[in-house]
């Protein structure tokens, strides 16, 4: 009975476990905030990284970063600001791994009798990389464009890979809205990256 008084109520919303963290700066604090949405951390992650290993190393790499992160901005909408950190360290690994110099393995070539030159080498596809880097720029740029309607949608529908009602439910826009929102925001979406 003693010890109730002195115990520190849990925060219920992700803002009273911020304001708890930003005052405290207590990890445990920031872990139960963190585990909340770690599911949707590790979503994001995988449909940039397509590697679950990967998903998981930046789920935590992620989680580290949080840390000194959260010190320093004010946050108000963590969700949705932790999914744009979330995707933004994904598109600088997906960024750096196009910008790491090609190793070519003797092993996994295959050489022809006549030239001695590799006739096809898995590790070398530089092209594809580059062109790979320059889309995802290009369309990380495009869809800012977008007004947020239309961006809010397609981030939902296709990088979460929501269901309309789950983005009608998630935005508050009804089943019409949506589908506007996505055909139109693909539509703009195409005329940006045709530019």
């Amino acid at each position: 009975m003693f010890l109730k008084h002195f115990r520190r109520p849990k925060p219920i919303t992700d803002a009273e476990y911020l304001a708890v963290y930003r005052s405290t700066g207590d990890l445990v604090i920031l872990g139960e905030l963190y585990e909340r949405h770690m599911d949707l951390v590790y979503a994001v992650c995988y449909n940039y990284l397509r590697d679950q290993e990967e998903a998981k190393d930046a789920v935590m790499q992620l989680f580290e970063q949080l840390v000194t992160d959260l010190q320093r901005h004010d946050v108000q909408h963590f969700k949705t600001w932790l999914h744009t950190v979330a995707r933004n360290y994904c598109l600088m690994q997906l960024r750096s791994r196009a910008n790491q110099p090609v190793r070519i393995d003797a092993a996994s070539a295959e050489y022809s009798d006549d030239d001695k030159l590799p006739t096809s080498l898995n590790s070398l596809e530089l092209d594809d990389d580059s062109e790979l880097e320059e889309d995802l720029s290009k369309m990380e740029a495009c869809l800012q464009t977008l007004p947020t309607e239309q961006r809010t949608c397609l981030t939902l529908f296709y990088l979460e890979r929501k269901s309309y009602a789950e983005v009608a439910e998630l935005t508050g826009y009804d089943m019409k809205q949506v589908k506007s929102y996505l055909q139109n925001g693909r539509r703009n979406l195409k005329l940006c990256m045709r530019k």
